[in-house]
């Protein structure tokens, strides 16, 4: 197939790279020249502005935006528009709230142009591991961009098939879903999200301990010298929380034990806050997600290894950079 991409950043580009590598045509745009210049050396064709990267696509078009969520995505959406007709497709995959996928939906909808909010999963790893791909919309227009799916998704790989599962291989199992209509494939990923933080939470805490169980506080025979590297190392193996944020979080431990390139200034990118907000309105418990949040609140006025922890899984799956790190960039 042949795809547009508005937005060139660390998961934009990759995606891109992706996709060419396995035979798909892309067409380029991004406000910053260069990353276009660098897509190009690799069988893209940069485009000048939306306009011109409209007119380098063939009919029925597919625009994909990969911009942050709220104004950068909703102007480049509305630029578009005017832009495309009816049987062409745009493509959301940022972070984008669920609630504005609908609203997107009815209003490209009435023009005839199809929407798909994709909730996108692989951070920078995503060119080589594959990207688990979330999929709200239209069946029709779901199932026309298969190609790029399964272009994308991870494949089956070598993981264990469910038990109770047989025949063909799903969607799935190839690491791709058509969640439901518009708005289902980020919703689902704003749960994603805020599954993510606990789990982030539960590991970093973890750690914390580990690493004060030798603290002054302890009666003397109580405190133990342990090596938090060494003990993230023997959970990947085996263990009931062997997990890719473990991974992550031992190539951390390994290369510095006091991660003392981390301050533990811990941001949050709106999805956790979404996912809180759903469980608000549903009425539905969500202690551990809640708290996971408030821990990255807190983490911005003193610092525990805890955060430190999580700073390194963030910039770990996602290069992710602290502010501090950033200024002095």
């Amino acid at each position: 197939m042949q795809i547009g991409m508005v937005g060139l950043g660390r998961m934009g580009a990759n995606i891109v790279r992706r996709l060419l590598r396995d035979g798909h045509g892309a067409a380029v745009f991004d406000r910053d020249p260069a990353p276009g210049v660098e897509l190009a050396k690799a069988g893209a064709e940069p485009a000048a502005s939306l306009s011109d990267l409209v007119n380098k696509l063939e009919p029925p078009r597919t625009v994909w935006i990969m911009l942050p969520a709220g104004a950068p995505t909703e102007a480049a959406i509305s630029e578009l528009t005017p832009l495309l007709q009816a049987g062409d497709t745009i493509i959301d995959g940022g972070n984008t709230f669920w609630k504005d996928d609908v609203r997107r939906a009815g209003e490209l909808g009435a023009r005839g142009i199809a929407y798909l909010d994709v909730g996108t999963s692989g951070g920078v790893w995503g060119l080589e591991r594959g990207y688990c791909l979330m999929i709200g919309g239209p069946r029709p227009a779901f199932e026309r961009h298969e190609p790029i799916w399964r272009t994308l998704a991870p494949g089956p790989g070598d993981v264990t098939r469910t038990r109770g599962l047989s025949g063909a291989i799903k969607a799935s199992e190839h690491g791709y879903v058509h969640a439901g209509p518009n708005g289902a494939g980020h919703f689902v990923k704003m749960i994603h999200n805020g599954i993510e933080y606990g789990m982030m939470q539960a590991l970093a805490e973890g750690f914390d301990i580990l690493k004060h169980a030798a603290s002054p506080k302890l009666a003397p025979e109580h405190r133990l010298q342990l090596d938090v590297a060494e003990i993230a190392e023997v959970w990947r193996r085996g263990s009931v929380v062997t997990s890719w944020l473990l991974d992550l979080t031992a190539d951390a431990l390994t290369a510095d034990g006091d991660l003392t390139a981390y301050s533990g200034h811990v941001e949050d990118s709106g999805e956790g806050r979404w996912t809180v907000q759903a469980a608000i309105e549903e009425a539905v418990p969500a202690e551990v997600l809640t708290s996971a949040l408030y821990t990255r609140f807190r983490s911005r006025q003193e610092h525990t290894f805890a955060e430190k922890v999580l700073s390194a899984m963030r910039h770990g799956f996602g290069g992710h950079v602290e502010p501090s790190a950033r200024k002095k960039d």
